[in-house]
């Protein structure tokens, strides 16, 4: 029994056993002409799990001729890459270095600095992988030095193509066409883990007999693998996607990315989207949003999941089919802007604390208008500081409510009455 896992044995060695990342190795593309051409520059290649970062350094330390040191940066060390800077300039060193650095986000600063002497003279070519976002997690001055390449995850016809190759290599127990569709459809983009689940089925059947079905492909997996980390860049996609799909007033995208959040058993970051939501995106078109959104947010968490996907798919129906404004958003923006860029001056005297003694002399609240006193409860006087007393935040939107609301107003304070 070969104890190394499936998915290393059938690696691919030519770009073009490499499935998926068409994008990047196609013909034509630049990613393929680079290798072709053996003219590697630094890189960081970024995107999921199982997607062929891996799989592609290698093959581009092989077409390179430059000899490959891999290090993970989840338990590597200053040490470990000095010791290749040791090796730089012996016998099988003339070419250059090749570094693949897996998982760089793991290292920080000085262990990303330690190689940068080394990258800028070309004596080690980097090829660097994450999971995560470089442009988060990778220091400027690597990232400045390196072209970044996302990896996508893979399709499923794609992937079949690598889980049809593992079957016939492995050879002995039959996998069904239902059973490889299966492995293809739940394992989230990731070839490796549906090579894995191949592997997994392979050996439960090797000495029982009897040919894979879908039924065990679903003992073995239960349900779809999602890509989600609730402290990675996915999180940040998912959530960019679900409040968007909500502001766009797409209430199918809304509920897909919800179940993706829920599924994951995140319950707490929909809800926190969801609240805000109600007043940047829906705001003043429907203000009773905010307190429906909020009652929901309160049935979610006191029902916890399962129960709590009900209350959550309310909301997210009622915020992506409700009248949508951004008035209260541009509005508080608008005026923190003022808040920040200029001097906005004093407090008028009029609108000051006049409710203590010595008030009167200092000229406090002395011209107040009580507009309590006038007509429909109105009566114009000056409220900002001088420097902006022109200043206009907030523009109600072309809704019903907010239409209504500028009509109101605009009676009163023209006429004096409605």
């Amino acid at each position: 029994m070969n104890n190394q896992p499936l998915a290393d044995r059938i690696r691919p060695q030519a770009l073009e056993d490499v499935v998926g990342q068409s994008h990047l190795i196609g013909p034509g593309k630049i990613l393929r002409n680079l290798i072709e051409n053996q003219n590697i520059p630094n890189m960081i290649f970024y995107g999921p799990s199982g997607t062929g970062k891996t799989t592609i350094a290698n093959i581009i330390a092989k077409k390179s001729g430059k000899k490959l040191y891999k290090l993970n940066a989840t338990n590597a060390s200053v040490s470990d890459i000095k010791a290749i800077i040791d090796d730089l300039g012996g016998f099988d060193t003339q070419n250059g270095v090749l570094l693949y650095l897996d998982e760089i986000q793991n290292f920080n600063k000085k262990q990303q600095q330690s190689l940068l002497q080394f990258i800028e003279d070309g004596s080690i070519t980097l090829v660097a992988s994450t999971t995560e976002n470089p442009y988060f997690y990778v220091y400027n001055a690597i990232l400045s030095r390196s072209s970044v390449f996302e990896f996508l995850p893979l399709k499923e016809e794609e992937i079949k193509k690598a889980v049809t190759r593992a079957v016939e290599i492995l050879g002995e127990v039959k996998f069904t066409d239902e059973a490889i569709d299966h492995i293809c459809g739940t394992c989230g983009g990731d070839v490796r883990s549906a090579l894995n689940t191949v592997e997994l089925l392979y050996y439960s059947k090797l000495n029982t007999g009897g040919e894979i079905t879908s039924d065990d492909v679903y003992g073995a997996t239960f349900k779809k693998s999602l890509k989600y980390d609730k402290m990675g860049d996915n999180h940040y996609d998912i959530m960019s996607a679900f409040h968007k799909s909500i502001r766009g007033s797409d209430v199918n995208a809304g509920l897909h990315y919800l179940a993706r959040l829920l599924e994951s058993g995140d319950i707490k970051s929909p809800i926190r989207r969801m609240l805000a939501i109600a007043s940047e995106d829906v705001g003043m078109a429907y203000p009773q949003a905010a307190m429906i959104v909020n009652a929901l947010a309160n049935n979610a968490l006191m029902l916890g999941l399962p129960e709590a996907q009900l209350p959550l798919a309310q909301a997210v129906i009622l915020l992506a089919t409700a009248p949508k404004s951004n008035s209260v958003y541009t509005a508080i923006s608008a005026a923190t802007s003022d808040i920040n860029s200029m001097d906005c001056g004093d407090i008028p005297k009029h609108l000051k604390d006049a409710h203590y003694s010595g008030a009167a002399k200092l000229g406090r609240g002395i011209e107040y208008k009580y507009p309590h006193d006038y007509e429909n409860n109105y009566c114009e006087q000056q409220y900002l500081p001088d420097e902006i007393k022109n200043a206009v935040y907030y523009t109600g939107g072309n809704n019903k409510n907010e239409n209504a609301i500028k009509e109101y107003w605009d009676k009163v304070k023209k006429n004096g009455k409605i």
